[in-house]
């Protein structure tokens, strides 16, 4: 059964790329329809859209019915680890705070900077989440930032629509500048000038996020009132990534801007504050606890208990330390070198068993290779870092695998939809239908240059990681590229940077968004709610592309 070899094709209906798009594209729509349109719950258009994948793979691309299950396994598998891995361990150590009630500590200590929900939007979801964003990526910004703003008293859809824009800009840059690594594995390009260029574009989202996180939490009445600490933060995030990518590391890029940005709205709101705050919705003083079905009353109580408690510096401490200990192990693990390339050394690289897929060229793509990094990968770390949080935090045993029981049954639909949906990329990627697509969209020629973010924007929205999106499309990139004429290092920069835009609405962050704050099976609303910020933030990358090659060619770096 799985023995047939397949070698893939950009075109197998009636030979046309226009066609075979029409097909390739099939399951995407299926899948958007019924998340936006009817509404149903993530899990089970995933797997509908799944299957739907399968069958235009088999019937219309002529892939074997083996290799489409065995590409299909090697996906879901891809969905548990690395992916799933990572948010599990994430919100677990969360749970534990929460458990012990030094979340609500943490929570007071940021109403402290500033008891405005607009100015803590900012705080959690633009630079706490690019902090995280930068040590791990994948789903882990989402999740944390979600719980953070839950926690601080925000309405639980707000708190994942928030989480969800607030995790754009730094994305190119995410997970010690992965994506940007990848890309320039890919695509032979030089790894400095792809991050510089990147460099060159993403700050431009920086100065619109925070500003449309206020709109989010208070509309026009958020925007004026609050303006000044939006620009301040988006303004001082701009600059440092432009400043680290540019001329000090790629990899820290994220990490910098994030601190940067928190200083100096901290600093500023020393001088300022907003003339009519926006203090904690419903009044109650009493954060929402995500997936509340699933803690016992004993968390409850922990918190209420810890709310009527004056906070010393011994709690202030233990409240920051899970986040400082994730701050701490992610530089040693990822930044140390001999302790980076120790990590890398367990890595085990093997062939996907019974995958037998080469492209058009005859080659093995890189999905036909399974990169398990259990010791370095992100979610260990995270692990690591929650075991050495039960140390600090004297929480037992006990009372830790309890929570991680918890935690698995908070997040049992999130795990479907993830296997489901990064099963149905694996499928559209190894049967070429995404390669389908994108190469419809390079036959358009010059205009190309605008539309090349667009195609980023559809690995990531596909794949859920800017990263898979590099791997994906950085060829199809710089191919194009050479062939109207135009910088490949603009391309493939600008397939990472539209990446960053496709990531709030992938179903795989819109599921681990909505788990993360008790809301798993409303996907669909969080999607309609960041789709039109996804779309003209993407228009605005777009028009930006456009201009760099042609009236702001100066600012192109590399060839």
């Amino acid at each position: 059964m799985f023995a047939a070899a397949y070698q893939q094709a950009t075109d197998p209906v009636g030979g046309s790329v226009g066609l075979s798009a029409i097909f390739a594209a099939l399951p995407l729509i299926v899948l958007f329809v019924l998340l936006g349109g009817v509404r149903m719950k993530a899990q089970w258009a995933a797997l509908i859209s799944l299957a739907v994948a399968i069958v235009v793979a088999i019937a219309f691309y002529g892939m074997p019915v083996g290799q489409t299950v065995l590409a299909a396994s090697e996906g879901a598998v891809f969905g548990l680890f690395p992916i799933l891995w990572i948010v599990v361990n994430a919100i677990w150590l969360y749970n534990l705070t929460v458990k012990t009630g030094h979340f609500a500590v943490l929570r007071r200590s940021f109403g402290s900077i500033s008891d405005d929900q607009r100015v803590q939007a900012i705080i959690v979801a633009f630079a706490f989440g690019a902090l995280i964003e930068g040590l791990a990526g994948f789903g882990a910004p989402v999740a944390i930032s979600a719980v953070m703003l839950l926690g601080l008293g925000f309405q639980p859809i707000k708190a994942a629509v928030l989480a969800l824009i607030g995790n754009t800009a730094p994305v190119a840059f995410g997970s010690i500048a992965t994506p940007i690594i990848t890309l320039a594995e890919i695509t032979g390009l030089d790894k400095d000038q792809l991050g510089a260029m990147a460099g060159r574009q993403t700050p431009l989202l920086a100065l619109f996020v925070p500003l449309i996180l206020v709109y989010v939490v208070d509309g026009r009445r958020g925007v004026r009132q609050t303006w000044p600490a939006a620009i301040v933060a988006g303004v001082a995030f701009a600059i440092a990534q432009f400043v680290t990518s540019n001329y000090i590391s790629v990899e820290l890029t994220d990490i910098v801007g994030a601190l940067v940005a928190t200083a100096a709205l901290v600093a500023f709101l020393r001088v300022w504050s907003p003339s009519d705050p926006l203090v904690l919705e419903g009044g109650s003083g009493q954060p929402a606890v995500a997936g509340a079905s699933a803690h016992d009353s004993t968390m409850e109580g922990d918190i209420r208990r810890r709310d009527q408690e004056h906070d010393s510096r011994k709690d202030v401490y233990e409240a920051y330390a899970p986040y400082i200990i994730i701050v701490a192990v992610f530089v040693l693990a990822k930044l140390i070198t001999p302790i980076a390339d120790a990590l890398a050394a367990a890595t085990i690289e093997f062939p996907w068993p019974g995958l037998d897929v080469v492209t058009a060229k005859g080659e093995a793509p890189n999905s036909a290779t399974f990169n398990f990094n259990w010791l370095e990968a992100p979610g260990t770390i995270v692990l690591i870092c929650g075991i050495i949080t039960m140390l600090v935090l004297r929480v037992g045993v006990g009372r830790a695998i309890q929570t991680y029981g918890e935690t698995l049954s908070q997040l049992k639909w999130a795990i479907v939809t993830v296997t489901a949906v990064l099963a149905l990329a694996y499928v559209m990627n190894t049967s070429a239908m995404t390669q389908t697509l994108g190469a419809a969209a390079a036959a358009t020629g010059g205009f190309f240059v605008f539309l090349s973010p667009i195609v980023g924007w559809l690995g990531v929205a596909v794949t859920g990681s800017d990263t898979s999106s590099n791997a994906l499309f950085g060829t199809l990139q710089i191919t194009a590229a050479e062939g109207i004429g135009v910088s490949q290092t603009l391309l493939a920069a600008a397939n990472s940077s539209g990446g960053v835009l496709g990531k709030m609405l992938s179903p795989q962050n819109l599921a681990i968004g909505a788990a993360a704050v008790g809301l798993a099976g409303q996907e669909g609303d969080i999607f309609r709610k960041v789709l039109g910020w996804s779309l003209v933030m993407t228009l605005i990358m777009c028009i930006l592309v456009a201009l760099q090659a042609s009236v702001l060619s100066f600012m192109i770096t590399g060839p």
